[in-house]
């Protein structure tokens, strides 16, 4: 348990850690950006089919494929329609040439971190999945590719909301709290799996789902955006390599 505490503690800090030098570099370029995001990518898709979908079929048994393939589209499913309640983070982090759009800061700022918490949700579930399958080994790599998709995710919103007039304090408070969401998400993983373990197949290959379909929905479309393509390519295979490889010697 203590691992796990630590671990959700390390998941959600990572966000707060990517807000600390976005306040140091506000302006950050977007081939940066794209390079780090990407890297982050590879290692979330690695670790997502070898942390989490591969195990499930394992522990699923004879019906394992079947109720494999049920939880990627279920959790798939479940933040495509987060994703029709709660408007994109692209929406708000905008661009060079499009500054925020003209709503009411307020509004703009609620919406804006809950898009993001309700993103963070599932990510600290599959965390917490991990950790409830009992294989420690592969819990710490998904949890450290989540880890690393949160650094520059932290880093890109410090500077639009600043550039909405919000005060440095709450801006971190704002990071602190999708940081904080990431922890919750991971430890409901956690008890949910050690409580039920009957459910964990299908727990794992939703996670899986979850991390897939913010990979190719979200982090993919957004990395190769920039005219920094083939750059991002790479960066993602280097990160898919890089956890095949801890995979290997671990």
């Amino acid at each position: 348990m203590k691992m796990v505490l630590l671990t959700a503690l390390g998941v959600g800090g990572a966000t707060v850690f990517g807000a600390v030098i976005g306040f140091c570099f506000k302006k950050i370029s977007h081939k940066f950006s794209d390079i780090i995001l990407s890297f982050a990518a590879g290692v979330m898709l690695a670790a997502a089919v070898l942390g989490l979908i591969l195990p499930s079929l394992e522990y699923g048994g004879k019906s394992g494929l079947l109720i494999t393939v049920a939880g990627i589209f279920t959790g798939a499913l479940a933040l495509n329609l987060l994703d029709k309640l709660v408007p994109h983070l692209h929406n708000f982090i905008g661009n060079d040439e499009e500054p925020h759009p003209h709503v009411e800061r307020l509004n703009k700022v609620l919406l804006f971190v809950a898009a993001i918490a309700i993103h963070n949700l599932p990510e600290g579930i599959a965390a917490g999945v991990g950790f409830g399958s009992g294989n420690t080994t592969d819990a710490l790599l998904i949890a450290g590719g989540i880890a690393l998709q949160n650094v520059p995710e932290g880093m890109v919103i410090i500077g639009p909301m600043l550039a909405t007039g919000i005060s440095p304090r709450k801006t971190f408070i704002c990071a602190m709290f999708t940081g904080l969401i990431e922890v919750v998400g991971t430890l409901l993983g956690y008890f949910a799996v050690s409580i039920a373990s009957a459910v964990l197949p299908f727990a794992l290959s939703f996670a899986g789902g979850t991390m897939l379909y913010v990979i190719s929905d979200e982090m993919i479309p957004e990395t190769h955006s920039h005219g920094s393509q083939r750059a991002a390519t790479y960066s993602l295979l280097v990160g898919f390599c890089l956890m095949l490889a801890f995979d290997v010697w671990l």
